[in-house]
Order: C-alpha cells, then structure tokens, then sequence
C-alpha cells in the first residue's frame, strides 16, 4: 500500500535511504524530525522540521511515521515509544525489493532495493532488510532485527531480536541467531550463535 505522506524520525543516512525508498514507491509528502533540530535544517534532499517532541504534536499530519535509525536498541526504544502514544508505524517496501506476497513483514520495516524476502519469512517489529540481503523461505526475524547489505539467510533461519547480521554475512540454513548476537561482516555462520555473543570469521567463531 502507497503511503502518501511520511514522517521518518532520525535525519542521516538510513533515513535517507528509507525517503528514498518511500519516494519510488510514489510517496509524495516526506519530512524529517530529528534531536538535532533546529541546527539541523536538511538531511540532503529532504527538510528536517522539528525534533522528537514536535513529531509527537504533529505525528496526524502524517499517514505513517517510521524510525529511521539503524542502531537496534535506540530503535527499539523510539518504537515503543511511539506505539505508546498511539502513532501508527508504517512499513517502507523498494519497489525494487522481492517480497513474496506469502512473507509478512512487521510494522515499522524496511526493504531495500535488491532484497529478496521469500514464501512465509515472518519478521517482527522495526525489521531492517538492507540493500541486497537474501530472507530465504521459512526464516523467523524477531522484533529489532537488523540484516544488513548483501547478508544471506537460508531457509528456516531464525534471528532472535535484536541481532544483528553483518554486511556480507552467511547464515546457513535451519540456524538460530540468538537475541541481541552480532554476526560479523563476512562472516559463515554454520552452527546456532548464542544469545549476546559476537560471532566472525569463516566459520563463524
């Protein structure tokens, strides 16, 4: 569903990518709110217009808002801050991205151009999909996850919430990423991450 209006907490680069995102998919009204305003009156193409507490008056002028903020644990906390006072979360989905139409992904999502997202992947809360990645059939994604570019999941991987997979990174199949893991760039995971743990290498260790 097109979203013809968007509020994106978080003026930097992933809410760049996530205007960007919007824009192709034919959103026509889109603003940033950031702490840094009002020193910070852009982020590139797009104005920033006040900062968390003027979202919060105005979050009705919007038909969505999203947290565009890459880190996990802040993320986490803007969304459930926001779902507190009743603000709707949207999801932003590139045109360009793959996801089948047996994939559910949750509110305040993102996929990026070259995702792929195959038949009945689920995802919680505030998922981020990055440029590239590969969701394969079957994969659970927790609330807060974030796959970052190029990262692979085969099927029926399950990412706890709050993981985070590297750029570049392969999980293989039936393997569990256990919440609040960090999987390293290029790293070949082939065998369950304990919750908390850093993993990296070939294979992972």
């Amino acid at each position: 569903m097109t979203i013809n209006s968007l509020a994106i907490l978080g003026a930097g680069g992933h809410g760049k990518v996530i205007a960007d995102a919007a824009l192709f998919g034919g959103c026509r009204e889109l603003v940033f709110f950031d702490d840094a305003w009002p020193a910070k009156q852009d982020n590139g193409n797009w104005p920033v217009v006040g900062d968390w507490s003027a979202l919060l008056e105005r979050h009705r002028d919007y038909e969505g808002v999203i947290v565009a903020i890459g880190a996990n644990d802040v993320r986490m906390a803007k969304q459930i801050a926001l779902r507190e006072a009743g603000v709707p979360l949207a999801t932003v989905i590139h045109p360009l991205a793959a996801v089948s139409p047996f994939a559910a992904l949750g509110a305040g999502s993102v996929a990026f151009a070259g995702a792929v997202v195959n038949p009945d992947a689920r995802t919680g809360d505030g998922v981020i999909i990055n440029s590239g990645a590969v969701v394969e059939h079957d994969c659970r994604l927790g609330d807060w996850v974030h796959i970052s570019p190029r990262a692979c999941l085969g099927g029926n991987v399950t990412v706890e919430e709050g993981a985070w997979v590297g750029i570049g990174a392969v999980v293989k199949q039936g393997v569990t990423v256990g919440r609040g893991a960090i999987v390293g760039a290029g790293a070949a995971v082939v065998s369950d991450v304990p919750p908390g743990a850093t993993v990296m290498g070939v294979p992972a260790r």
